[in-house]
C-alpha cells in the first residue's frame, strides 16, 4: 500500500481515533501503521479497501474525496470498531487540510463590496481565553516534537499535532493549524523515508509553528490578524487590466497537487499569475499546460497565455497577484509583447541587487502571510559553464556588474525537462539570454532557472514545459564546459553553519541528543571571531538547556523543561535565518559588502581566520 493510494483524512478524525485506543494499543499504533502499508489496497469509486489478512478488510469512504467522520473507516476484525487498524489507517493516509482553499484554484465568485460584513475584516483587539487556550496546546504539541525528534515522534505524538491544529482551526487561528498540519506531513515523510524529506524544512515548519503560537498571546489589532491568518485568500476589485504573458512553469506538490501557473504582467509592472492545480502529479503539470485557462471567455491556452495577452475587465486578484475567475470577470485574448519590448523590457532594467533585496522579503521562511510581493528575478546573463556542488551540477553565469550566478533546477521530477534543459545550456558557454528565475536564500547568489530568451534569439523557453534540442544551440556539438572555480561569497566564510547544523541535529534526534554534546566553548569561540557574538551566547544557550535536568528532594531526575528548551531552539531558528537572508543580500550587493570583522586578541582557537560578516547579521533574534 501507497500512503497517495489513500484519500485524506481530516485532522479531527485521526486524532478521534488514537485518542480513543488504550494505552496497550497506541504502543502498538506505529508498527501497525508500519504493518499495514504492506497490505494490497483497492479502490472503487469513493471507496478504498485495504486487506488487513484474509479474513478481514479495512474499507476508507471518502465522499468528496476527503475521509470526514471517524464512521466513514470501518474494519472488519473480531476487535472492531476498537482495533488499532481504524487508527493505523488514518495515521497513513494524507492529512486533509479543509479550511483553505487549494492552492491554485480561482475564486469562486465577485468579492462582496468592501462594507459587506466579514469575519476576518474586523479583527479583535486582543486574542480571546479560547484562542490563547489553542496557542497553548499548539505550543507543547510543536516541543513535544522537539523534544522526541522524528524518532520518536510517532502517530501517537502526531495526534496530538491534529488535535491542537483541529482546535485553532476552530478559534479561527487558520495561520497556526496549517502551520500544525505542515509539521505532521513533514514528520510522515520524514519517518516513511521520502526522498524528497528535507530536515531544514521541517526546522522552517516548526519554527513557524511555535513562532506563530507564541505570538498570538501577545499580539493585538493588525499584527494578531497577521498572526491568526486568513481561512481563505480574499479577492478584492482592481477593474480593468491589460495583460501581457511572460512565462507559464508546472507545479508539482508534495501533497499529491500538479498543475500549471502562468504569469504576466500588468502595464504598470505588476505581477500576476493564472493557475489550475488540482490532485495529480506531473503528468497533470504536462496536461494541463495545454488546457484552456479558466478566466472569463478566453480560448487560450497557459501554453499561449505565457506569449499572448489578455485584456480583462472587471478583475479581482488576491494580496498575492492571483487573478480571480468569478462571474463578473470577462477576458478576452489580446497581443502580446516580446520581452524585449515595452512595458516587459522595464523588468530588465531593475538592478539585480534591488531585485534580489525584493524577492528576498517575498520568500523570507518567516513572512507575514499577504505580504504580497514577488520572488522572481528577471536578468541578463552570460552563460558560463557548468559547476560542480555536492548535491549535483549547476550552471554558472555572469549577470550585470559581474555578479557570478548559479543557476538550478527547479524540480527534479524526471518528467519534466528541467535538468535536461539545464544540462544543454551547460554546453553553450558564452551564450547570452535573457532569464527568469525564482531568488533561493543562500550565501551566493542563487536562482532556480524557469524561463530564458530562446539561444538562437528567436522566442522564449519554459524550461519546465518545452525541450531545448542540440540544434537549438550555437555549437551543437560542444561538450558541456566546467566553469572555473569563482571567489567565495562575503557569507561563505561565515561560520554560522556552527549553530545551524545545531538547529537541525535536534529536529531528527531531539533534545537528548543534543545535551550529549558536552562543551561548545570552541565552538562558540569560533563564531565570536567571525564577528557573531549574538549566535554564540545562543548555540551556549541552547545546548545548556539541551542538557538541563533538575532534581527532586531524593535525587530523582524531574521531568526536562520542554517549554524552556523549545523557546531556545526557537530563538536560535529565527536568528539563523534572519542571519542567512542578510548574507544572502550582501552576497548580491558584492561592491557593499561589510568589512571583515576582527576578533579580540588571544580570543578563540589558534588558526581561526576573521570572516567577513554584514551589519545586519548582528539583528536581535525575533
Amino acid at each position: 500500500m501507497n500512503a497517495d493510494q489513500l484519500p485524506p483524512v481530516a485532522p479531527e478524525v485521526t486524532a478521534t481515533l488514537v485518542e480513543t485506543l488504550s494505552p496497550r494499543l497506541r504502543k502498538r499504533l506505529d508498527a501497525a501503521v508500519t504493518k499495514l502499508g504492506a497490505r494490497p489496497t483497492h479502490r472503487d469509486g469513493d471507496t478504498v479497501t485495504i486487506q488487513v489478512d484474509d479474513e478481514s478488510e479495512l474499507r476508507l469512504h471518502a465522499p468528496g474525496g476527503v475521509v470526514a467522520r471517524v464512521e466513514d473507516i470501518t474494519c472488519g476484525c473480531l476487535l472492531a470498531p476498537a482495533c488499532v487498524h481504524r487508527a493505523a489507517a488514518a495515521c497513513a493516509a494524507p492529512t486533509a487540510d479543509q479550511a483553505t482553499e487549494p492552492a491554485e484554484q480561482p475564486a469562486p465568485e465577485t468579492p462582496e463590496p468592501t462594507g459587506a460584513t466579514e469575519p476576518d475584516a474586523a479583527p479583535p483587539e486582543t486574542a480571546s481565553d479560547a484562542q490563547r487556550a489553542a496557542a497553548d496546546a499548539l505550543w507543547a504539541a510543536g516541543a513535544a516534537v522537539l523534544e522526541a525528534g522524528v524518532d520518536g515522534a510517532g502517530a501517537v505524538t502526531q495526534s496530538a499535532l491534529l488535535r491542537a491544529a483541529h482546535t485553532a482551526r476552530l478559534r479561527r487561528l487558520p495561520r497556526a493549524a496549517a502551520a500544525a498540519l505542515s509539521v505532521v506531513t513533514l514528520l510522515r515523510a520524514a519517518r516513511t523515508g521520502d526522498p524528497s524529506y528535507r530536515t531544514a524544512d521541517l526546522v522552517t515548519a516548526l519554527a513557524e509553528l511555535l513562532g506563530t503560537a507564541r505570538r498570538v498571546g501577545t499580539a493585538s489589532g493588525a499584527e494578531l490578524a497577521a498572526v491568526s491568518g486568513r481561512a481563505r485568500r480574499p479577492y478584492s476589485p482592481d477593474g480593468s487590466l491589460r495583460l501581457y504573458g511572460l512565462f507559464t512553469e508546472p507545479v508539482v506538490t508534495d501533497s499529491g497537487h500538479g498543475g500549471v501557473r502562468t504569469w504576466v504582467a500588468g502595464g504598470d509592472g505588476r505581477l500576476f499569475t493564472v493557475g489550475d492545480v488540482a490532485p495529480g502529479g506531473a503528468g497533470r503539470a504536462l496536461g494541463v499546460a495545454d488546457r484552456a485557462v479558466r478566466l472569463g471567455d478566453s480560448a487560450l491556452t497557459h501554453r499561449e497565455l505565457g506569449r499572448a495577452g489578455l485584456a480583462v475587465s472587471g478583475a479581482t486578484v488576491s494580496p498575492d497577484g492571483r487573478l480571480g475567475a468569478g462571474k463578473g470577470v470577462k477576458a478576452v485574448t489580446a497581443r502580446g509583447a516580446a520581452w524585449t519590448e515595452p512595458p516587459l523590457a522595464a523588468l530588465w532594467e531593475a538592478p539585480p541587487a534591488e531585485q534580489a533585496d525584493r524577492a528576498l522579503r517575498a520568500v523570507s521562511r518567516y513572512a507575514e502571510p499577504d505580504g504580497g510581493g514577488s520572488d522572481l528575478l528577471f536578468l541578463d546573463v552570460e552563460l558560463l559553464g557548468a559547476v560542480r556542488e555536492p548535491g549535483g551540477a549547476c550552471l554558472l553565469a555572469r549577470c550585470a556588474g559581474g555578479v557570478p550566478v548559479r543557476l538550478t533546477v527547479a524540480d527534479d521530477d524526471p518528467a519534466l525537462p528541467h535538468r535536461d534543459n539545464l544540462a544543454l545550456l551547460a554546453a553553450a558557454p558564452g551564450t547570452r539570454l535573457r532569464i527568469i528565475g525564482r531568488l533561493l536564500p543562500a550565501p551566493h547568489p542563487r536562482l532556480t532557472l524557469l524561463a530564458c530568451s530562446h539561444p538562437t534569439g528567436e522566442g522564449t523557453v519554459d524550461l519546465g514545459l518545452d525541450r531545448l534540442r542540440r540544434a537549438d544551440l550555437p555549437d551543437p556539438t560542444a561538450p558541456v564546459h566546467l566553469a572555473p572555480a569563482r571567489p567565495a561569497s562575503p557569507g561563505a566564510a561565515s561560520p554560522l553553519y556552527l549553530l545551524e547544523r545545531r538547529v537541525e541535529q535536534t529536529v531528527p534526534a531531539g533534545r537528548a541528543a543534543l545535551g550529549l554534546l558536552g562543551d561548545v566553548t570552541a565552538e562558540a569561540r569560533r563564531i565570536r571571531r567571525g564577528g557573531l557574538p549574538t549566535a554564540a551566547d545562543l548555540l551556549t544557550a541552547l545546548c545548556a538547556a539541551a542538557s538541563r535536568r533538575e532534581r527532586d528532594l531524593f535525587g530523582r531526575l524531574l521531568p526536562a523543561d520542554t517549554d524552556g528548551f523549545a523557546a531556545h531552539w526557537l530563538a536560535a531558528a529565527r536568528y539563523t535565518a534572519a542571519v542567512s537572508e542578510a548574507l544572502c543580500s550582501a552576497a548580491w550587493n558584492p561592491a557593499d559588502a561589510a568589512p571583515t570583522v576582527d576578533a579580540p586578541a588571544g580570543d578563540g582557537p589558534t588558526g581561526d581566520g576573521p570572516a567577513a560578516v554584514p551589519p545586519p547579521a548582528q539583528a536581535r533574534a525575533v
